[in-house]
């Protein structure tokens, strides 16, 4: 009878529930979060784009006198060719990568520059918050555009390099992921568990990196992201200025060079519009990216599972 029952016990327990994995988790909350996945996808493609890009074209190709010159695109050259002789494909591939050096590197500078500041502000407070959100408050209504202007105008052109770009760009823009971090910081350091870290004595740094660091990571990855969008714009309105390094194929500077040779009123319309195009996907991409993650890192937004 005992086993009977056992048995008859068995069957009516519920079958074991499968938590899905990280990746189906992932893709779930993907499927949800539709502009995030968009936005991806295109930045994907984009950099899929340049690889095959740098691996099946000649490098080289993508400076003047590589190629024939005002070939419209064709099976020979796919984007076609400009006036000063640089294959458009070679050319395209080698500025989005180059922008994308601009974006990361002055994106991560900033960045950085913004969580140091931002934390030391919040955490310690004191003359070192009154002096870092001063200087934020006075640095802020400054455009940033013209003092960019002033600086690589300033320059001389044969010295300006992608690095010289991404350095102007990060001039001013650690105060966002300043102030971002800094609102961010000070609400946290107020919650029970950073209290109760304290009375454990756990030092302020490990409070810092071990309890309040790791729960603003959303928030770090969307300043980031921002950050990597201004970048981009900034050296992509810097160039079509002429005020980048002329002889490099950035985006920028072949919208640059087409305006200048009068591209569309010649009928190379291939010239100008594909590195419009590019830029167009370039900070549509990162747009939706940016909206994506302020719905991962803001309670409010976040939709349920």
């Amino acid at each position: 009878m005992a086993s009977i029952a056992n048995t008859a016990g068995a069957a009516w327990m519920p079958a074991e529930v499968r938590q899905p994995g990280r990746l189906a988790l992932l893709l779930r909350y993907l499927r949800r979060n539709k502009g995030l996945a968009i936005g991806l996808t295109i930045l994907l493609l984009l950099v899929l784009f340049t690889i095959v890009g740098l691996l099946l074209g000649d490098p080289k190709h993508a400076y003047p006198l590589s190629a024939p010159t005002k070939r419209p695109p064709s099976w020979q050259y796919p984007l076609g060719t400009d006036f000063f002789g640089r294959n458009l494909l070679s050319a395209m591939a080698v500025g989005m990568w180059q922008t994308a050096v601009i974006g990361l590197l002055a994106g991560g500078i900033g960045t950085v520059i913004g969580v140091v500041l931002g934390f030391l502000s919040a955490y310690f407070g004191g003359w070192i918050d009154t002096s870092i959100r001063s200087i934020c408050q006075i640095l802020t209504p400054i455009p940033v555009l013209l003092i960019q202007v002033v600086v690589a105008g300033s320059l001389d052109k044969r010295d300006v390099t992608i690095y010289t770009m991404a350095l102007i760009v990060v001039m001013l823009a650690w105060m966002g992921p300043t102030l971002v971090i800094r609102s961010q910081v000070l609400t946290m350091k107020e919650r029970q568990f950073v209290s109760v870290a304290k009375l454990s004595g756990v030092s302020d740094l490990g409070i810092i990196f071990k309890e309040i660091l790791p729960c603003l990571l959303p928030f770090i990855a969307a300043a980031f992201v921002g950050q990597v969008f201004a970048a981009v714009f900034a050296s992509f309105y810097l160039a079509v200025l002429g005020l980048g390094p002329l002889r490099e194929p950035l985006l920028g500077n072949i919208i640059w060079s087409a305006q200048t040779q009068g591209a569309f009123f010649n009928g190379w319309w291939w010239w100008p519009i594909e590195p419009a195009v590019a830029m167009i996907l370039i900070l549509g991409s990162l747009a939706l990216i940016i909206m994506g993650l302020d719905e991962l890192a803001n309670p409010r937004v976040r939709r349920s599972e």
